[in-house]
């Protein structure tokens, strides 16, 4: 292969593995990006999580797999850390971690405490999407 052949191969390969547009967009909760991410009818998924909590962690691999598919890629991930956000937590009239809330821009679209079913958190995302 040609030298520059094979810099542009290499080039549009690293490319391609830096693929932010094709994944679901995660942060800290803010109210500010919560907030925007409303005004903006982008779909929520709020991850109330806590690092003591085993529930939580097989749900980060669940949503890192599923963030990771393009069907999902417009998807704003908002994480609450059970511990510390309390005012978040009475705001959202959330009673325990590992909950997902789903939202479409200003609308709550569905709920789910404690689900380390693959399957239906697919669900609870794909309501949200409409």
């Amino acid at each position: 292969m040609h030298p520059m052949k094979y810099l542009l191969v290499a080039a549009l390969g690293l490319g391609l593995g830096l693929t932010p547009a094709l994944a679901a967009t995660e942060q800290a909760f803010t109210p500010a990006a919560f907030a925007a991410a409303q005004k903006e009818g982008k779909v929520i998924l709020v991850d109330v999580t806590a690092s003591w909590c085993p529930t939580c962690k097989v749900q980060k691999s669940i949503l890192e797999n599923l963030s990771a598919d393009p069907a999902y890629r417009d998807i704003t991930i908002l994480r609450v850390d059970f511990d510390t956000q309390k005012e978040v937590l009475r705001a959202l009239g959330v009673r325990s971690q590992s909950t997902l809330i789903t939202f479409r821009g200003l609308a709550e679209q569905g709920r789910s405490v404690g689900d380390t079913n693959p399957a239906s958190i697919r669900v609870l995302l794909d309501m949200a999407r409409g």
